[in-house]
């Protein structure tokens, strides 16, 4: 019949427990080989997919209206997209939005990533909350000829995050400065002009937004690849140093950013922010854990609560790795825990300006609630200079 070689499935989800979910590819074709999580946020589908802390990741959005919004090179957080592929309800919709110079399926096919649509999003969900984040294959084959076998068998063959030193391959090649400011109505971004800090920006698979609001508060930042030294961070005389987002293994990528970050500690009195990764790297220079979680939070709705102020803030959050709170040692304060299952989210130093958090302060979940990371960044380095 012609009408069954239409609706002959063209992209196929393989877990490794054997679950195999049919559907219909869109974007690049071929197969790759991931962890899969899924995202919670209703929008930012392409800053997802270009944040460098999804290495090694397939994204399932549980948000249905996938592509709306198309693509735009601004929303870019980095080059190119990172995240393997992703795996959405309903076929990418049409663009509709004047900044829009691109639709999302032709985005993902010009950038060699792979899309599955018409996938029972809340059947997959469920599962991943179930059995913590599974390892995957995923094929798109307009010819739709699937060998099932030896795509679970690629799904069991995937070495998966832990012990992963992902942060190197998401890295900068070589230094640079930044200074673009956030997007603002009219102008777009802007540059900044008169900087009151310099600021040297670990970078773990730092997002751009990241550095446009270091920017936003007057930062000159210096961007150093992952494996900086101490001496070489110091050589830029900073006011401060921060430590970027980035994906894989805290525990893998901390040994070489855990002595850096210590010797920094050590031998000056510099304020230093951390986001996500960065979080999770000085926690680990402080002397506490991490653990791998379970399913990992990933979505622009995670209510945070910050323990100094008893306020909650509405934040976006993506990591797979956790601070273990149990393990932090004296002198470092909790300051901010998840609502949704108490986990630690942000961390001090109770006698110095040495501070981060696990969530994304720069994604404008709220939208502005955690802008004040930022502004306490700048605060804290004015003080040391007065």
């Amino acid at each position: 019949m012609h009408g069954h070689t239409e609706s002959k499935p063209t992209a196929c989800l393989a877990l490794a427990d054997g679950t195999v979910f049919f559907g219909k590819g869109f974007g690049a074709t071929g197969q790759t080989t991931a962890e899969l999580c899924f995202n919670t946020a209703m929008t930012g589908y392409q800053e997802i997919m270009t944040d460098p802390s999804y290495a090694g990741q397939i994204v399932t959005f549980t948000f249905p209206h996938i592509g709306n919004t198309g693509t735009t090179a601004q929303d870019d957080e980095t080059a190119e997209p990172v995240a393997e592929g992703m795996v959405v309800k309903w076929d990418p919709t049409e663009p509709s939005n004047w900044r829009a110079t691109q639709d999302l399926t032709g985005w993902l096919a010009a950038k060699g990533r792979i899309g599955i649509g018409g996938i029972d999003s809340r059947r997959l969900t469920r599962a991943i909350r179930q059995q913590g984040a599974p390892h995957v294959a995923l094929a798109h084959d307009p010819e739709g000829n699937f060998n099932i076998a030896a795509l679970v068998q690629a799904a069991r063959g995937f070495r998966g995050l832990v012990g992963l030193d992902l942060a190197r391959d998401v890295t900068c090649a070589q230094s640079y400065r930044w200074d673009e400011m956030r997007w603002a109505w009219p102008a777009g971004y802007t540059r900044l002009t008169d900087p009151k800090f310099r600021v040297v920006a670990l970078d773990y698979g730092a997002k751009r937004n990241i550095l446009r609001c270091l920017a936003s508060v007057g930062c000159d930042v210096t961007v150093l690849p992952a494996t900086a030294t101490a001496a070489e961070v110091l050589s830029h005389r900073p006011d401060g140093v921060f430590l970027s987002n980035g994906p894989g293994d805290p525990a893998a990528t901390g040994e070489y950013a855990v002595p850096m970050i210590r010797e920094i500690l050590d031998q000056t009195d510099l304020p230093v922010f951390g986001i996500c990764l960065g979080h999770q790297m000085l926690a680990l220079a402080l002397g506490a854990r991490t653990i791998k979680m379970n399913h990992g939070h990933h979505g622009a709705n995670h209510p945070v609560k910050d323990m100094e102020t008893g306020k909650v803030e509405i934040t976006s959050m993506n990591h797979g790795f956790t601070v273990d709170s149990q393990t932090l040692p004296e002198g470092v304060i909790e300051t901010h825990v998840s609502l949704f299952d108490g986990s630690n989210c942000g961390i001090r130093m109770a006698d110095r300006p040495v501070f981060s958090v696990q969530y994304h302060p720069e994604a404008s979940p709220g939208p502005q609630d955690s802008f004040y990371l930022f502004e306490r960044f700048a605060a804290a380095m004015a003080a040391r200079a007065a």
